[in-house]
């Protein structure tokens, strides 16, 4: 049985799990579904065709499945998909997508939104990702698995970033973040990898090495940037983390790639 409290208003097409908990002044009006043992706390506002996980955690005045805020919004029966285990902390706002971007916007599993933070329409988050206080994404914004994107940050419409990424606090992000990188800065430039992030998720040190070396000959200066990613390709074959990487480069993107400032990266 849901736990809800008296205050709290359900719409007719709402379904709650088991132990379920809703909290006082939560208004959920719309073609909903949340997992069971998920906490809202009070004042709590989601809408839209919304699905939402098991074991999830929603703070006081989170807007989750509103409208889109994107002005080719024609009130399409789009959609938001919210994975198990999240946190999603006070103020964050969550859009749905659009029929301009495949009608859907989806978190993963165990991803942490942080106070303020904005992820809007057309989204697509990988499972642990995390957004500091006041991150806010632009709608069609792809962040792959256990990125962490900084506080006051903000990423641009269309970017990617990449697996095992971080982005620096304050950044202002408009090109694409390859898989393990670490950017920072207004435009955000490639600083390096993210080693931290590496050692920190038991990466095999061996592999990390190799995955240095792959990253020097990618943003060296000679050559085209396609030129040095088909080189490293060959020379690092059947590398798992160089393989991701020259993948992530490989694919085709609306926005160029984030660059270091002057060849290789200062942490490197």
């Amino acid at each position: 049985m849901a736990n809800i409290h008296p205050t709290a208003v359900i719409g007719e097409n709402v379904t709650l799990g088991e132990d379920v908990s809703v909290g006082a002044f939560c208004v959920l009006d719309g073609k909903i579904s949340i997992g069971s043992n998920t906490i809202l706390h009070s004042h709590v506002a989601i809408a839209g065709e919304t699905e939402i996980g098991s074991g999830c955690e929603i703070f006081p005045f989170a807007s989750v499945g509103h409208q889109p805020q994107d002005k080719k919004y024609a009130g399409e029966q789009s959609r938001l998909f919210i994975g198990d285990n999240c946190t999603i902390r006070e103020n964050v706002t969550i859009n749905p997508g659009t029929s301009g971007g495949g009608m859907e916007t989806r978190i993963g599993n165990h991803v942490l939104l942080m106070a303020g933070a904005h992820v809007a329409h057309d989204c697509q988050l990988g499972d642990h990702v995390i957004l500091v206080n006041h991150v806010a994404l632009a709608g069609h914004v792809i962040v792959d698995e256990h990125a962490i994107v900084g506080g006051l940050s903000g990423v641009h419409q269309f970017v990617r970033i990449g697996a095992h990424s971080i982005v620096g606090a304050m950044s202002m992000v408009e090109n694409d973040v390859i898989p393990f990188g670490s950017v920072l800065g207004n435009r955000a430039y490639l600083g390096g990898l993210n080693l931290v992030g590496l050692k920190r998720r038991n990466f095999d040190r061996e592999e990390i090495h190799t995955l240095r070396a792959a990253y020097r000959m990618i943003f060296s200066n000679e050559g085209t940037l396609r030129e040095r990613v088909e080189d490293a390709a060959e020379i690092f074959k059947g590398h798992e983390l160089v393989d991701l990487v020259v993948s992530f480069v490989r694919k085709p993107s609306e926005r160029s790639i984030c660059m270091p400032k002057n060849g290789v990266g200062s942490h490197e």
